[in-house]
């Protein structure tokens, strides 16, 4: 029969294959004429490094110690194989790539392109923070200096593929990551105590890793249990395109389509934040939320996703880059009612603004706050009166229709229409995106404010990358809500 089936298919499929080769040169034709207009590949694009952290690699790194000395070799390398390959022609003060340009990330210390580990005498407990796809350490910062401030021994986390250059990217497996994410997290716990809180957070994909961490140890995986989860924006759902990057990726191989390998190529000028996006990346993250879905299914088949740490996740409405909607139908509606909570900063209100903004922005609020029972709180943070700049939260309780209106002194500033997806876990005061220009001296990048003018279509980069907003005018009522939250007695 499956023979038969071949047969009758056999026209089919070879016709099907000469049309896809006579249409290979076409395409390749296609992207020489579009590789024209794109950047040209830099080392920070091509070199790879070879000194990076594989899964499988838990044999000889085994320890955060073990981790860092392997970074410490990945860096000189790049310091000799990237920052050394600079052409003259690629020197400039906002080039990331030459040494001692103001997007230089190492003359500022510490070099938060790196694994930061801040300890404090008898620490309350462990926090692990992890950064975003494309990101470095340096997303976390304010995030940490706040909770080591209040005396938890925290460890910032460096992804392998990240902190180095995009290159970095190009061959990355999602399983790399979370082989990473274990080690730290069994050393970090091991070296505070496994009888002290261990809590286990990140922002974006760094979400993402927490999430899977947790379920992967709530399906009997030999990991320390974290006591409660900080999510930042997680990347718990993603454009459905991103589930073509990997088929778009593999054409890269054909010689003269090496540039379909990069869904962006652009300058490189933000200090901890590649610019440049190859397309195996947006497939990575794509594999690793269908990874959190498959669990959650797999959870909900054997009883429910009981037992898991506290979830505190704080999301933007107006988030671009991640789905606000899987966060809640992927994660927040599949778990029991224990004591999990979402934060959604809604869209500034004010009339005048809402008539160039897009309607849908300002559904989320009504959704949540009107439908049947929830079996998780939701709390809002939007405008105290349509049309005022006063805000205050919206909190509705797991399992009841009531809502409560809880007043603050929070106000949203006159030029904000909303929070982005990459503003959630920076405070306002960020020497790099914060919303005060450093002192001249300081010789370094701002990207805060980062808006040029002149005419559209000549600049490198997107217009859009320009005016968006990389900071938390409300991060100090976040973290509020934070050490609440790590206050509380965890639940039996």
């Amino acid at each position: 029969m499956r023979n038969s089936l071949f047969e009758r298919l056999k026209p089919w499929l070879l016709g099907g294959l000469v049309i896809a080769a006579a249409s290979l040169p076409m395409l390749a034709s296609a992207e020489g004429e579009k590789a024209k207009e794109r950047p040209t590949l830099q080392p920070w694009h091509t070199v790879v490094l070879k000194h990076e952290f594989k899964a499988g690699d838990e044999a000889t790194v085994r320890t955060l110690a073990d981790y860092q000395a392997l970074e410490a070799r990945l860096f000189t390398e790049l310091d000799e194989r990237v920052y050394g390959a600079v052409d003259a022609r690629e020197k400039s003060r906002i080039n990331r790539y030459w040494a001692g340009s103001n997007s230089d990330p190492r003359t500022t210390l510490p070099d938060w392109s790196r694994t930061q580990i801040m300890t404090v005498a008898n620490p309350r407990g462990s926090v692990l923070l992890i950064h975003g796809l494309s990101d470095s350490p340096y997303i976390m910062h304010c995030v940490a200096e706040h909770l080591h401030a209040q005396g938890w021994h925290v460890v910032v986390f460096r992804l392998p593929g990240h902190g180095t250059a995009p290159s970095g990217l190009l061959n990355v497996k999602w399983q790399d990551w979370a082989a990473a994410v274990r080690v730290a997290a069994k050393d970090l716990v091991a070296t505070v105590g496994a009888d002290k809180p261990f809590v286990l957070g990140g922002f974006s994909t760094g979400g993402a890793l927490s999430v899977e961490y947790a379920l992967s140890q709530r399906q009997g995986e030999a990991i320390p249990k974290p006591s409660n989860l900080l999510l930042f924006s997680p990347a718990i759902g993603v454009s459905p395109m991103a589930r073509l990057a990997g088929t778009v990726n593999a054409l890269s191989v054909i010689p003269g389509l090496h540039k379909m390998a990069w869904e962006t190529l652009q300058p490189e000028y933000d200090p901890y934040k590649y610019n440049s996006f190859p397309m195996n990346a947006g497939s990575q993250i794509w594999k690793l939320t269908q990874r959190i879905n498959d669990q959650m299914s797999d959870l909900a088949e054997k009883g429910g996703a009981t037992g898991l740490p506290h979830i505190l996740a704080f999301q933007s409405a107006a988030d671009a880059t991640v789905s606000t909607k899987a966060v809640i139908d992927v994660l927040y509606r599949r778990l029991p009612n224990e004591g999990h909570r979402l934060v959604l900063f809604d869209a500034n209100r004010v009339g005048h603004d809402r008539q160039i903004l897009k309607p849908d922005l300002f559904a989320a609020r009504g959704r949540l706050l009107d439908e049947p029972e929830l079996p998780f709180d939701v709390e809002f943070v939007t405008n105290e009166q349509d049309d005022e700049p006063l805000v205050s939260t919206w909190v509705r309780k797991a399992g009841t229709l009531d809502v409560q209106h809880i007043p603050t002194d929070l106000q949203w500033p006159r030029d904000i229409f909303a929070l982005s997806h990459v503003a959630v876990p920076v405070a306002s005061n960020d020497a790099v995106y914060g919303n005060v220009a450093p002192a001249r001296a300081a010789k370094r990048i701002w990207l805060g404010h980062a808006a040029l003018y002149g005419e559209r279509g000549m600049l490198l980069i997107p217009e859009t990358a320009l005016l968006r907003l990389r900071y938390n005018p409300f991060f100090p009522w976040m973290m509020q809500r934070v050490d609440q939250a790590l206050a509380a007695p965890a639940a039996p």
